[in-house]
């Protein structure tokens, strides 16, 4: 310490010995020089010194004195006078933190802030960044929008802990903005604090914690026009820093601004008709032809009132009832119409006859409308109390517009100017809700409709499978000239807004219909822009946006316009109403439940009438709850040749991945459609997820498949950053071979095929509707047998439609793999028998080929049978010939012999009947006597040949059923003697 300070008196003495060499230049006032104080020491002391303003002007110089202590500070509207080493008090028309600075004029970038843009592309190294850099805007500073990485950084030394805070609009999330802080030693902010939150529509402020020492702060902001929108800047002002030891010097307030009183913190903005000049202690009031805004430096001449200068509106019913049209001008009104060419305001309508209030409402004796109680309804005039057996159905319908709903506002947001007054954004017209004319073209005009919370009706069955707890339904028309846009968005939470759906240019009087599937939506806003393009001048203030009715269900402290019928089981007054049973519908009327079709489920949107019931697709079944349709992931198919095929395909369950072909923005930033696919499954199955981790609360979308558009990037030490995320199939419309199911085709084209084998194709849709989808998206997973892929997740998509569709509302994926095939049965191998070696006969079983299933059946083993050899079949054989050839000779002996003896016996017959034809022999006659020896009295017929006894054998039979056998008898032979006696 001793070293220390030899070292400060060192420097001194140096100093001293300059000063008497510089005798000969005047002494020095105190406007010629001011002080600073040196570096703390460990002890925490400092000296004050005096230091030229410029070198070799003056000489005496006051001497070095002890200051104050390094811990020292001043309070809030104080400043440390250097030359008594004592707070004071600011004076009017200055400001002053007291340990702190800061920034809130942006006119130009202030002393010791940097800017500069970097090239976080690997890919694309020719793209200069170097003008990519956040720009002051007077009130503010607005980041860069291109793909370059921009960061504003601000360096300070903290004397002790303090404080940053600042305002920021992030309103988009297509750009990544960050805030962190790196200290002495290089560290930085926690990695998941340093994100953002999206601002919902009005300026957030953030605040941080500072350690002593030094602290350097950064901003840094990257865009991605994935989509070719703009997208909108990041705005900061009012950065004020705290922890500085001391400020020696109070600053003036900026023009606008005034502080009317000693020791002010911050300077107050001067109110709408004044304007002030730097460092004011009043405002002062604009001539009577002139205007300014709040916060205004100067006064502008008042122009000239056009017809963009009103809007009209209903005035609310009054006591009578009645209601007319009535023009105003725009507040705060800044035109004149004592200008030459000015128009001056029309005359008020006729009183009309208010229409009813919206239903769920009802007519006061003020000719107001009020909400009907709970359990109540009504059609917009007088409550009713819903009959026993009844629920009244909560919800919101706003199709009358006399006067603005209570959980309805307007506002607008002015991106080039901070400061507006004029807060009429959208305006009330009897029949419609309208865009009135803004202070620029560009302004946004919001509408925004705020609700509590989502419940499903009692009577409605609730399930895991149920993705829908509400829907919003209105009828909107947008006429314009220019380019204009009309953006529809869901508030998930308090910081986050997301964009749903976006119309540009005139549109035609349409409905649309938004799925509320969580019950964090809180809000829902229209925000109208009539161009991106700046003008002083209003060019467009005739576009136009209109809506003309708001219709959103199942709202928690909604009205009701009618009541629904509730089952028979709840028909006893004061019980609560039930639903029917899984699987039944309610019948209109009666309130009885009817049971739907054999496998078939409830529609989410609709519990009465058969129409109700939904038959679910081939090979699908119906969930348990009876509000969805499922497949457990087997199913059979035949085959063309008719084969039944079964089919597996529960190893593809699990939730798979794939990513389209890279695809670039006009900045060369390279990016990929992400796919996350869920093929099927039982009730507690993973839904693919889809996730937006580009802000810190990014919203998500669970079902069948969904997409996403991932950007590589190591910002947020992710390898990938996801944002968009896009639902593409909640609900299984069935599954089969066929190309069209349901409304829904697969062309066979996209994905032309040689095997044999039928694709099996899985159809999803999505229940969620959009512009350019007016039946919503749908998609469709051929499954395809591929028995040489080894890995379960080879997903293709078309090739002439790289982002997996080609028309953006109906996907297609090609998925082989060898579980795509059927399983094995016994009409896949056949078998293969060996010859009978050595007494052994072998059955072997392979495959047919090509092989086209997996698993399933497999292949029997090989079988070893005993066998006999060829030489010993080959003897049996001949042996069993040989008797049976001489067996037949000898029966055909035996048979011969036999007939010869037949022919004797019927030839003596005829002897015996005395050459009468057709007479046997008496009965007491024989033609053998017993004794007689056939041998003894054979007859010696006349010779035959042996070709004339073949045909013999070969006679036919008489009418009596005998054969005819020409034989001669003895008379005949006696007879033939006499007559050659006679000749003689």
């Amino acid at each position: 310490m001793m070293h220390r300070g030899l070292m400060h008196l060192s420097h001194l003495s140096l100093w001293l010995l300059f000063a008497q060499t510089s005798a000969d230049l005047p002494l020095c006032k105190e406007s010629d020089y001011h002080f600073e104080y040196t570096e703390c020491d460990v002890l925490q002391s400092r000296w004050r010194v005096a230091v030229p303003n410029k070198a070799d002007t003056c000489t005496g110089l006051p001497d070095p004195v002890q200051g104050t202590h390094c811990a020292f500070s001043c309070n809030e509207g104080e400043f440390l006078n250097m030359q008594s080493q004592q707070c004071q008090k600011c004076a009017a028309g200055t400001y002053s933190l007291g340990t702190g600075v800061a920034f809130d004029e942006w006119d130009s970038l202030p002393t010791g802030f940097i800017s500069q843009g970097v090239n976080t592309n690997s890919e694309d190294i020719h793209t200069d960044c170097s003008n990519s850099t956040w720009i002051p805007k007077g009130d503010y500073i607005a980041s860069n929008t291109d793909e370059c990485t921009s960061t504003l950084s601000y360096a300070v030394s903290l004397k002790k802990p303090g404080t940053v805070s600042f305002e920021y609009f992030y309103p988009d999330n297509g750009i990544y903005f960050e805030f962190f802080i790196q200290n002495d030693q290089c560290q930085s902010t926690d990695s998941e604090s340093r994100w953002m939150k999206i601002s919902e529509k009005n300026w957030n402020q953030h605040k941080v914690d500072l350690s002593s020492g030094n602290n350097v702060l950064y901003w840094r902001t990257t865009a991605y026009a994935l989509q070719d929108s703009a997208i909108k800047p990041v705005m900061l002002k009012n950065v004020a820093i705290s922890g500085v030891a001391y400020t020696s010097e109070c600053f003036h307030c900026k023009p606008g601004t005034y502080s009317s009183k000693p020791g002010s913190a911050r300077c107050t903005p001067c109110p709408a008709e004044t304007y002030s000049n730097k460092g004011a202690t009043v405002c002062l009031q604009c001539d009577h032809d002139k205007y300014a805004g709040t916060g205004s430096g100067s006064c502008k001449p008042r122009p000239a009132c056009t017809n963009s200068d009103y809007f009209y509106t209903h005035t609310a019913c009054d006591s009578e009832g009645k209601t007319q049209l009535m023009y105003k001008w725009i507040e705060p009104k800044i035109c004149s119409e004592t200008v030459e060419g000015s128009v001056k305001l029309p005359a008020s309508g006729k009183k009309e006859t208010c229409p009813p209030c919206n239903p769920g409402f009802f007519v006061t004796n003020s000719s107001g409308c009020e909400p009907c109680d709970k359990d109540f309804y009504s059609n917009g005039t007088v409550c009713a109390k819903c009959p026993a057996g009844t629920e009244p159905e909560s919800e919101f319908i706003y199709k009358w517009w006399n006067t603005m709903p209570s959980n309805m506002k307007s506002s607008i947001f002015h991106q080039e100017s901070i400061h507006t007054e004029h807060n009429t954004a959208w305006e009330v017209a009897g029949e419609y809700i309208y865009t009135t004319p803004g202070d620029q073209d560009t302004d946004y005009l919001m509408l925004t409709l705020n609700v509590t919370g989502y419940r499903l009706p009692q009577s409605m069955a609730k399930d895991n499978e149920r993705k829908d707890l509400s829907r919003i339904t209105f009828v909107f028309e947008t006429r314009c000239t220019a380019n204009c846009k009309l953006y529809f968005l869901a508030g998930y939470n308090k910081w986050n807004n997301d964009l749903v759906e976006v119309w540009t240019g005139s549109n035609s009087k349409q409905s649309y219909t938004y799925l509320i599937q969580k019950n964090s939506t809180i809000s829902f806003t229209w925000t109208f822009r009539r161009t991106a393009e700046f003008s002083v001048e209003r060019k467009y203030s005739t576009d136009i946006a209109k809506i003309y009715s708001i219709h959103i269900n199942n709202v928690i402290g909604g009205v009701a316009s009618q009541c629904r019928q509730c089952a028979l089981g709840s028909a006893k007054a004061g019980s609560a109403c039930v639903p029917c049973p899984p699987g039944h519908y309610m019948v209109s009327g009666t309130g009885a439940c009817q049971s739907c079709p054999p496998n078939s489920f409830i529609r989410a949107d609709q519990a009465v009438g058969e129409a109700a019931c939904v038959q679910c697709g081939p090979n699908t079944r119906v969930n348990k709850a009876f509000t969805a349709c499922l497949s457990d992931c087997t199913l059979d198919v035949k085959s063309a040749g008719g084969l039944l095929l079964h089919y597996d395909f529960s190893p593809l369950s699990n939730v798979t991945s794939v990513h389209s072909s890279p695809r670039f923005t006009n900045r060369g930033v390279r990016y990929f459609h992400s796919f996350n696919l869920a093929l099927c499954g039982n009730e507690g199955r993973m839904p693919a997820t889809c996730i937006d981790n580009v802000t810190e609360s990014g919203g998500e979308v669970k079902g069948y498949i969904c997409q996403s558009i991932v950007v590589p990037s190591e910002i947020r030490s992710k390898s990938m950053v996801s944002s968009l995320p896009v639902l593409i199939g909640d609900s299984l419309v069935g599954v089969s071979t066929d190309t069209t199911l349901k409304g829904i085709t697969s062309p066979s084209g996209l994905f032309p095929s040689v095997s044999g084998l039928p694709d099996v194709t899985f159809y999803f849709k999505s229940s969620e509707n959009t512009q350019a989808c007016k039946e919503g998206r749908s998609a469709t997973i051929r499954m395809r047998c591929n028995p040489t892929v080894t890995a379960k997740d080879l997903i293709k998509l078309p090739s002439n439609c790289s982002e997996g569709t080609c028309d953006g509302c109906t996907f297609h994926f090609l998925w082989e793999s060898q579980h795509g095939c059927p399983l094995c049965t016994k009409n896949h191998y056949r078998e293969i028998v060996s010859a009978c070696i050595q007494g052994i006969q072998k059955t072997t079983y392979v495959w047919q080929q090509p092989l086209l299933c997996h698993s399933g059946e497999s292949l029997p083993p090989q079988k070893v049978n005993a066998c006999v050899t060829l030489d010993f079949w080959l003897k049996f054989g001949v042996s069993t010939g040989t008797v049976a050839a001489i067996l037949l000779i000898s029966i055909s002996c035996y048979f011969w012999k036999k007939t010869r003896k037949l022919q004797y016996k019927y030839s003596k017959l005829i002897m015996d009947s005395g050459g009468k034809e057709c007479e046997l022999p008496t009965a007491d006659s024989c033609a053998i006597m017993e004794g007689e020896d056939i041998e003894d009295d054979i007859m010696y017929l006349t010779k035959k040949s042996f070709f004339t006894k073949i045909k013999s054998y070969s006679r036919e039979r008489t009418s009596d059923g005998f054969d005819s056998v020409p034989l001669k008898s003895s008379s005949s032979h006696q007879l033939k003697e006499d007559e050659d006696s006679d000749d003689a």
